[in-house]
């Protein structure tokens, strides 16, 4: 056993036998007793306040791949120093006192072929092949240690006497440059209470040369970790009661990127075992300093399973800005009174983590009609679908075959795309699938699973735009209280589904509580809505986004996306540290993809052609529910773009 082995103290391997304290011996000392093989053990809590780095070392003619390969993916491998070829020392980390790469770490990774074959304590034994080799040292989250103790945020590796963290392999692929282009990103995780975890955030958050903010807090399934006590690197960590896991990148990414690569010889660090430079680690900023756009927010998603997003202060203004006008009630139905402030952001936020969404609208409330469907529903799917769409982002409309809906619809998108009016068909999929029951649960499990996997859902999010929403006696009615369940399918059972499948967000854009997934009010809509104990819906949305008319919620989750995906921390945190910033070009295309009134002018245009109508006047080609689009919804469109600066 090494001289300086734990003895007893529960704060890991950080007190020698003879009583010297690791944890506040300076890092020249520590490298001393490294180079010395006294001290072999992990490096987490030792030298506290000082920078450590992880190691990537490979043959000089890799060396500007990689180079490349770690600024796009700035999150797990944050470039500290750069060797030149056959260079052992780091001026920029050591100073004054020098540093000799080949013994000044506890321990090495010897990876041949791509695959780690042994660890050392040294590379004296490679001595010849290492002469042309270039070394990487890339900031480790060990660095910040110190500081998320000053935070009040304990660690529960170091309060369990552990050397390192726990860390995994995480199913999100780095951004591939060169020969680099196989490499899924390592993350490590600490967990810690839920009031801890504003804390962390904003301690790491200014620490970007050692990987930063987090870059996951909450459910881990959806990194691809099936079981967090089965860790791939580490110490696999306990979390105690009210504890969450938060993930923060990890420079373990670098042997992921070494093992892919596949060369005869490459090193790195042993994972928890880091280079100590003699750079003091930089302090977290306090919030009150700081310029409201970089200022992080943590916003919870969901408590079981704890998931959370982040996003700026700035921004989290803006939407509630953002929300308040949406929910403007010139139709005087008390909207304003069913609104539950903060839903809009967590939807747009769900909604910018979404990889594939489902649409679902359609309110047939003119029974004596053949084609009996009202426009303000669809008029803000199509927005919706059509800006997703410009995100990257899937998305599907599922629709009822009840009085044609799935015909008329699929009439209507096609016209705009010969007009030029939408670039992609979304996929359009039909509910219930033929010769199934739609109220059967099984069978909208079953739709909502691939292969019928509940851990693979088939979409991250399911939105109902103006859909016909079940009473608890189980029918369905207008606001007028009229009885239209004869031409509507029973899409509650999907958002009831939905609530059994880990990873799948409702949301419901309403303009009254008589909607799909207006459950979640369903008390305030019997109290404040006239007709509401006829018409209040009973299933509940996790979110419910309010607007005076609901093509305005659609059209408000626009602006929200638009704004999120040009908001720097949450951007980064949706990439997961992985990847570029959004580019200038690609703001303007955000920009030119955001709903305008000429544009919705010509989709209304469509709808009316299609027989679609106004739900109050019939006959009145450019109303939206009873009021005048150009006296009453170009305005109010306007006024949405406004408050994210459009």
């Amino acid at each position: 056993m090494s001289d300086l082995a734990t003895n007893g103290d529960t704060t890991g391997p950080t007190t020698s036998s003879n009583g010297i304290d690791l944890k506040t011996t300076p890092p020249w000392e520590v490298r001393k007793l490294i180079r010395e093989q006294t001290y072999r053990t992990g490096t987490s809590g030792v030298s506290r306040g000082y920078v450590q780095a992880n190691l990537v070392m490979l043959p000089s003619e890799y060396s500007a791949d990689f180079k490349e390969f770690c600024a796009a993916n700035r999150g797990p491998l944050p470039l500290l120093f750069a060797s030149k070829e056959g260079q052992y020392d780091a001026p920029p980390l050591t100073g004054e006192h020098p540093s000799d790469i080949r013994t000044d770490i506890p321990s090495y990774n010897v990876v041949e072929n791509g695959v780690p074959t042994k660890k050392v304590n040294s590379l004296a034994e490679y001595e010849d092949e290492v002469k042309d080799f270039c070394f990487f040292y890339l900031g480790c989250s060990f660095s910040f240690d110190q500081i998320l103790l000053s935070a009040g945020v304990p660690l529960r590796n170091l309060d369990k006497g552990k050397s390192n963290v726990a860390m995994y392999k995480t199913n999100w692929k780095c951004f591939p440059v060169g020969c680099f282009d196989d490499c899924y990103q390592i993350v490590s995780m600490r967990p810690m209470p839920t009031d801890c975890v504003q804390a962390a955030y904003d301690a790491t958050h200014p620490l970007t040369t050692v990987h930063g903010a987090p870059v996951h807090i909450g459910n881990p399934a959806i990194l691809g970790i099936s079981d967090i006590k089965e860790v791939q690197y580490g110490d696999s960590v306990h979390l105690e009661p009210g504890d969450v896991p938060v993930f923060w990148s990890c420079g373990v990414t670098g042997l992921e990127a070494l093992k892919s690569l596949g060369i005869p010889l490459g090193f790195t660090h042993s994972p928890g075992c880091m280079f100590i430079s003699d750079r003091p680690s930089i302090q977290g900023v306090s919030k009150a300093a700081l310029d409201p756009r970089d200022q992080p927010m943590v916003v919870w998603l969901s408590e079981d399973p704890p998931l959370a997003s982040s996003l700026s202060r700035a921004s989290e203004d803006a939407l509630e800005q953002l929300e308040t006008v949406c929910s403007d009630d010139p139709g005087k139905r008390k909207i304003g009174d069913l609104i539950i402030p903060g839903d809009l952001m967590k939807s747009a936020l769900c909604l910018s983590h979404a990889g594939s969404v489902a649409i679902i609208t359609g309110f047939p409330c003119h029974s004596d009609l053949e084609v009996p469907f009202e426009t303000d529903g669809p008029l803000g799917a199509i927005a919706l679908a059509k800006f997703l769409q410009s995100l990257g982002t899937k998305v599907t409309l599922i629709v009822s075959s009840l009085a044609g809906f799935d015909k008329s619809m699929k009439a209507v998108l096609c016209d705009l795309q010969k007009k030029g009016l939408l670039k992609e068909l979304p996929d359009i999929v039909l509910y219930p699938p033929v010769g199934s029951p739609a109220s059967d649960l099984k069978t909208a499990l079953g739709f909502l699973m691939a292969d019928e996997d509940l851990s693979r859902p088939r979409f991250d999010c399911i939105l109902s735009i103006e859909y016909p929403g079940k009473t608890a006696a189980g029918r369905y009615h207008t606001m007028h209280a009229k009885d239209i369940t004869h031409l509507v399918t029973d899409m509650d059972i999907l958002f009831e589904a939905a609530q059994k499948i880990p990873g799948i967000f409702t949301t419901a854009v309403s303009d009254s509580g008589n909607e799909l997934g207006m459950g979640k009010v369903r008390d305030k809509t019997e109290k404040v809505i006239n007709n509401g104990g006829i018409i209040a819906s009973c299933v509940a949305a996790d979110f419910i986004v309010g607007g005076g008319v609901a093509n305005w919620g659609g059209y408000a989750l626009c602006c929200a996306l638009s704004l999120l995906r040009c908001d720097i921390i949450h951007d980064r945190y949706r990439r997961r540290g992985l990847g570029y910033p959004i580019t200038s070009e690609e703001k303007d295309k955000l920009r030119n993809a955001l709903p305008d009134w000429e544009k919705e002018e010509a989709v209304l245009k469509v709808l009316y052609d299609h027989q679609f109508h106004d739900s109050f006047a019939v006959d009145n080609e450019m109303a939206i529910d009873g009021m005048d689009f150009h006296e009453i919804h170009v305005p109010k469109l306007k006024q949405l773009l406004g408050c994210i600066g459009v």
